[in-house]
This record gives structure tokens, sequence and C-alpha cells, in this order.
């Protein structure tokens, strides 16, 4: 439930969390324009839940 937070609030921060520093990073420049964080948003908790799920 945390990681789906954080998910919404710094997509960034989940994907460092997740050890997946390169997709990080391209979500940093997602999110930091208004219409990147939709969609860093949604790949975020994407690959949260596919970690998740493994």
């Amino acid at each position: 439930m945390v990681m789906i937070i954080i998910c919404f609030l710094a997509p960034w921060l989940a994907m460092f969390l997740r050890g997946k520093v390169l997709q990080g990073i391209l979500c940093i420049f997602l999110h930091l324009t208004l219409i990147g964080w939709i969609p860093a948003t949604i790949w975020a908790l994407i690959v949260t839940r596919r970690e998740s799920a493994a």
C-alpha cells in the first residue's frame, strides 16, 4: 500500500526503491513535465505490481 502511494507522489522514487536506476532517471524527466506525470505514475505502478507478483 505504501508503494502505491509513493508511485502517485514520486514515481521516480518507486523506481529507485525497486532497483531500476536508469528507469528512475527517465521517470524523473517524465515527472518534471505536467503531461508526463500521468504516464510516469502509470509506469511506476506497472513496475511495482510486476515486482510484487514475482
